[in-house]
């Protein structure tokens, strides 16, 4: 299977996407690219979506990259569509809900910086209906209900196991190798 270029989606945060980008970009030998770090500016203000498409249009265009997301209500199919592959990491809420919690306590406590100075807060990671918690599990439930149909017609690996992640992981090589 050619996999030059990566589109990494995940059913909920939590599920591992930006660490599996990130490694498997580095074992392909190819670029990796966070789009959250391209859409939300500093003060959490968001891109608008035509400038954030004239962004990624080159990266895409590109011969190869492993992109981490999709902003598919902003960009569409864009991503999908230039992909090779798009690896789906669908974990149980049982793995990525501590996951969720442990990160994000850390990102709080530490006050760590996200995209463009970001930082997260109690109140946005728990509190109200666009919460980080409550946003991860809405999105699990309609993505793990939607997708299937919606990616039905793209090459799609659905890694639903840590132990899978680590098999798809191992099994990777660079484009010019494998």
């Amino acid at each position: 299977m050619r996999m030059a270029k990566v589109a990494v989606i995940a059913s909920a945060s939590g599920n591992g996407k930006t660490t599996l980008g990130r490694d498997l970009a580095l074992r392909l030998g190819v670029p990796f690219v966070e789009l959250d770090a391209l859409v939300h500016g500093p003060g959490w203000i968001e891109t608008p979506d035509d400038v954030l498409r004239a962004q990624v249009e080159p990266i895409v265009a590109s011969d190869a990259w492993v992109i981490d997301g999709t902003y598919r209500h902003k960009l569409g199919d864009l991503v999908l569509d230039a992909a090779d592959v798009v690896v789906w990491l669908d974990l149980p809420i049982r793995v990525w809900l501590p996951r969720l919690a442990r990160r994000t306590w850390r990102r709080i406590r530490g006050r760590e910086g996200l995209w463009n100075g970001n930082t997260e807060s109690i109140g946005s990671a728990i509190w109200g209906r666009e919460s980080l918690v409550v946003w991860a599990f809405r999105t699990h439930f309609r993505r793990r209900r939607e997708w299937p149909q919606s990616l039905s017609h793209l090459h799609v690996v659905r890694l639903t196991t840590s132990r899978e992640v680590e098999r798809f992981l191992s099994q990777a090589s660079s484009p010019a190798t494998g």
